[in-house]
C-alpha cells in the first residue's frame, strides 16, 4: 500500500500490484501444477504454463488495487490510505464474480482459525474480514507515508481490532446456537480411495464393499444421517441398478438418510437411439426408507477440472481440454434437501469447491437449509496446503450462516464445524476414517444471511465514486 502513494507513476503502481499478485497466488495455488499434469494430462512444462495464466489472471486484481489507490492518491494525496480497505473489498469482491470467479484464498480466509476475529463472518461476511485486516495494513502504511495521519488512524484500527475480539469472544462464550434446534449425530465417510482406481472396473467392487462396510460402521456409532464424499460411487447411480440397490436397501435396514455423490447423465433419443445429452456432478440423498428424497446438481463448476474456460484461447492445452471433453453441464438451481428425521429438516450440500462462494450458501440458507453440508473429493490435490486451505475457506460459511457444517472429503480434510467457526471433529488426509459427531438442525438466522454482502458492495460503489470524484478534480485542475 504505501508503495503506491510514493509518487510513482501509475503503470509502476499496477506492476507493482502485479507483482504482489503474482507471488501471492504463485504461493497459494502452485498445487494447480501438479493437478494439470496428473491429472489432465499435460506435459510439466505446458502445465506450469497453464497455472501461470491463471496466477496472472488472478495477479490483475491485485494490480487494479494498486492502480486504483494510485489514482485516488494522485486527487486526495496521502489520504487515500484510508480508503484503501475499501478498493481492496472492492477488487476482492470482482475476483467472485467476473468469469465466473475464483474467490479463493480471500484475504479475510486469513482469520478462520483466529475464532474471535472471524466471528465478525456472521455480520458483514469474509469480506468484512478482509476489510479489517486491510484496514491493520492500511494504518500502519500510513504512519509510513504520513506520521501525522498515522497517528490518529492506527489507534482507530487498533480499538475496532480490540472491540471485534471482546465482541467476538462473547459471542463464542454464550454458545446460544450451540444450544438450540434439534441435534443429528452425523457419520462422515472418508473412503481415501486412489483418484486413478475410482474408475478401474477391476476394483470398483472392493471400493463399494468399502463405503458400503464403513457406513455400517459410522450407523452402529449412532449416526442418523451418513455422508459420503463427492463422486463416490464408483458407477453412476442411476445407471447401475445392481448398486443403486444395495444402497437403497442399507438405508432401508438401517433407517438412516445416506446423502452421496454420483454423477448423473440425462438422456435424450436422437435418431432413434438414446444418447447422452447432459451431465452434472451431483448429489443425491436417500430417505430412510430408501427411497430418493433429492438431487442437487452442482451450480458452480471447478475451471480446468469439469470444464474449460476460454477453450479456444487456450489451444495449448489441448490435452486437458480432451481430457474433460465437453465438461459437466452447472445446475440452475440452490436446490434443498428433505431428510426425514427428527420430525423433518431441510439441508444444503456444496459440492466440491462450491463451497467458497458465500452467496451461493447463503441462498441455501435463505431457501430453508437448516444444516450445511459440503462433499468434494480433494484426491486431486496431494499432500499439499490446499485441502487444508479447503477446509478453512468452508469453516467461514458456518460463521456468516450460523450453521452447523459437516464436510465428508474423499482423502480429507472431513469434519464437523460449529455455528462459531470451531472445529469439533476432524479427520487428517490420506486416512481410511469414520468420523461420528453431533450437530444440529438450526434455523436462527445471522445479520449476514439476512442481508448478504451489502459491506461489499458498498465497498464497490464507494471506490467507484471516489474514482469519478478524482477524475472531476483533475479535470478542474487541469
Amino acid at each position: 500500500m504505501l508503495a503506491t502513494v510514493r509518487g510513482r507513476a501509475l503503470r509502476e503502481s499496477f506492476l507493482l500490484g502485479l507483482t504482489t499478485g503474482a507471488i501471492y497466488f504463485t504461493g497459494t495455488l502452485y498445487w494447480i501444477t501438479r493437478v494439470m499434469a496428473v491429472y489432465g494430462g499435460l506435459s510439466s512444462w505446458v502445465a506450469v504454463l497453464v497455472n501461470a495464466a491463471l496466477i496472472a489472471y488472478l495477479a490483475l486484481f491485485p494490480a487494479l488495487f494498486a492502480i486504483i489507490v494510485r489514482r485516488l492518491a494522485i486527487a486526495h494525496g496521502r489520504r487515500a490510505l484510508l480508503v484503501a480497505p475499501l478498493v481492496w473489498v472492492a477488487t476482492e469482491l470482482g475476483r467472485t464474480y467476473l468469469l465466473t470467479g475464483f474467490p479463493w484464498v480471500l484475504l479475510g480466509y486469513s482469520q478462520a482459525t483466529v475464532i474471535p476475529i472471524a466471528q465478525l463472518a456472521a455480520v458483514v461476511g469474509v469480506y468484512g474480514v478482509s476489510l479489517l485486516v486491510a484496514t491493520v495494513s492500511a494504518a500502519l502504511a500510513t504512519v509510513g507515508a504520513d506520521p501525522k495521519a498515522g497517528r490518529r488512524f492506527l489507534p482507530l484500527a487498533v480499538i475496532a481490532i480490540v472491540a471485534v475480539t471482546v465482541w467476538g469472544s462473547l459471542r463464542v462464550s454464550r454458545g446460544e446456537l450451540t444450544h438450540a434446534g434439534d441435534p443429528i449425530r452425523v457419520g462422515l465417510v472418508q473412503g481415501n480411495v486412489d483418484q486413478g482406481e475410482k474408475w478401474e472396473p477391476a476394483r470398483a467392487a472392493a471400493i463399494f464393499d468399502r463405503y458400503i462396510s464403513m457406513t455400517r460402521q459410522a450407523i452402529g456409532d449412532g449416526a442418523g444421517l451418513v455422508l459420503w464424499p463427492e463422486s463416490s460411487t464408483p458407477f453412476m447411480f442411476e445407471e447401475d441398478l445392481q448398486g443403486a440397490a444395495r444402497l437403497r436397501a442399507l438405508a432401508q435396514q438401517a433407517r438412516v438418510p445416506v446423502l452421496f455423490g454420483s454423477d448423473q447423465v440425462v438422456w435424450k433419443s436422437q435418431n432413434g437411439l438414446r444418447v447422452a445429452d447432459r451431465m452434472y456432478n451431483s448429489a443425491f440423498l436417500l430417505k430412510s426408507d430408501g427411497t430418493t428424497a433429492g438431487i442437487y446438481r452442482k451450480v458452480h463448476l471447478v475451471p480446468f477440472g469439469e470444464y474449460v474456460p476460454l477453450r479456444d484461447l487456450l489451444f495449448f492445452a489441448a490435452p486437458l481440454v480432451e481430457s474433460i471433453g465437453s465438461g459437466f453441464v452447472p445446475g440452475e438451481q440452490a436446490t434443498v434437501l428433505p431428510v426425514d428425521v427428527a420430525g423433518g429438516h431441510s439441508l444444503s450440500v456444496s459440492i466440491c469447491y462450491e463451497v467458497v462462494y458465500p452467496e451461493l450458501v447463503r441462498r441455501f440458507v435463505l431457501s430453508g437449509s437448516e444444516l450445511l453440508t459440503t462433499i468434494t473429493n480433494d484426491a486431486w490435490f496431494g499432500a499439499t496446503s490446499a485441502p487444508y486451505q479447503h477446509f478453512e475457506q468452508a469453516s467461514m460459511r458456518a460463521i456468516e450462516e450460523g450453521r452447523y457444517l459437516v464436510r465428508a472429503a474423499n482423502t480429507g480434510i472431513s469434519g464437523i464445524v460449529d455455528p462459531y467457526g470451531r472445529v469439533i471433529a476432524r479427520s487428517g488426509i490420506y486416512e481410511e476414517r469414520v468420523l461420528v459427531g453431533d450437530a444440529r438442525f438450526l434455523r436462527a438466522s445471522t445479520f449476514y444471511a439476512r442481508h448478504g454482502d451489502v459491506l461489499a458492495y458498498a465497498c464497490a460503489l464507494v471506490t467507484a465514486a471516489l474514482l469519478i470524484l478524482s477524475r472531476r478534480k483533475e479535470q478542474v485542475s487541469g
